[in-house]
């Protein structure tokens, strides 16, 4: 082989580290999964085949609950919370969704707000808002609608009246806004995943927009909890992350599908659950969750391993980097792993 003609796709270079290596397959404390998707909205089918084999793998990985983001609205959120819900009581609590199609409609407020009171008293535990808010989601005159949008307000407000958290996934990784070019971190993983490819700003908003977006509705909605998905939607900035829980006591983050970046900072991500151990949410974001995941999870948390892989695919799928543990202990481990899940989402308490 000519390797001045290797491919990077087909580079696999072996890590000659000697490192210690402590596997965690069970969590050293319960565990909340606050960030799970087990319903039909991302998959054809259920996400979960079979419940009792999930509920084997939480049993075995020490895991508590899971809150399962894809509850929807109507018909699909009654089938989730019997499926899940009401079936295991005080195992699962389901969020609903909001139909943005309403935004079309007359007094679209109105029906948003209605549709979120009907969803509570069917049993939804929060509220689940994706990133479409504030990149495809569009009003009647074809305008992109973000989450800091006025006419949004009163569906914020009823939220917090109803006490239900609100999970916000606002933008993604800040590389998928970057240009699609040789320097971008993540380019891999959009050349496989085009449309996740956000850095068009003529069709969407620009990265910082969004975080202003997302500030702006915490700040306005102070009697609203907000979780920020994805450590607030920006783990590559973990000083901003800081300085928006300084700032807003409404706000907690949660970690899920973000350890890949916490890993490659593990003194930084270290040091802001420690500033902060009532703020940060244990999370996956798997589609199930597997003992596997959990197991990579509970090392990166527990141990203090160094330069491991976040992913047991043979190319990471989100940069080519291993990760760090944090060796997390005590009160921290429990709030992160538990406590804090269930202060916020009240079903759990």
């Amino acid at each position: 082989m000519d390797l001045g003609e290797l491919r990077l796709r087909d580079y696999r270079p072996r890590a000659r580290l000697r490192v210690d290596e402590h596997l965690v397959p069970r969590a050293s404390m319960p565990a909340i999964d606050a960030h799970a998707h087990l319903g039909r909205w991302l998959t054809d089918g259920w996400a979960v085949p079979d419940v009792g084999e999930l509920l084997e793998v939480m049993q075995a990985s020490n895991v508590a609950a899971i809150v399962n983001l894809d509850g929807r609205w109507g018909e699909e959120l009654e089938a989730n919370l019997e499926r899940y819900d009401r079936a295991h009581p005080g195992r699962f609590a389901t969020c609903a969704h909001l139909d943005w199609g309403l935004l079309a409609e007359p007094e679209p407020a109105e029906r948003l707000v209605g549709s979120l009171r009907q969803s509570a008293a069917a049993g939804a535990r929060g509220l689940k808002v994706w990133k479409d808010l504030g990149l495809r989601v569009r009003d009647e005159r074809g305008a992109l609608v973000m989450p800091d949008d006025p006419r949004l307000s009163d569906v914020w407000d009823a939220a917090g009246e109803l006490g239900l958290p609100v999970l916000i996934h606002t933008a993604d990784p800040v590389a998928f806004f970057d240009p699609l070019d040789e320097r971008n971190e993540r380019l891999e993983e959009l050349l496989e995943h085009p449309d996740w490819w956000f850095g068009d700003h003529g069709r969407f908003p620009h990265f910082a927009r969004l975080l202003d977006a997302f500030e702006g509705l915490v700040a306005a909605h102070p009697r609203t909890t907000f979780v920020g998905a994805h450590v607030a939607g920006n783990a590559e900035d973990l000083g901003w992350v800081e300085r928006m829980l300084d700032v807003y006591p409404n706000l907690s983050v949660d970690i899920a599908a973000r350890i890949a970046e916490l890993g490659r900072q593990p003194r930084a991500a270290g040091a802001l659950l420690e500033r902060h151990p009532g703020r940060v949410l244990f999370g996956t974001d798997e589609v199930p969750p597997t003992a596997e995941v959990y197991a990579t999870h509970f090392r990166f948390l527990e141990t203090q391993d160094e330069h491991f892989p976040y992913s047991g695919e043979e190319v990471p799928p989100q940069g080519r980097w291993a990760i760090s543990g944090l060796e997390l202990r005590g009160a921290v481990l429990e709030a992160v792993y538990e406590g804090n899940a269930r202060r916020v989402f009240p079903a759990l308490a």
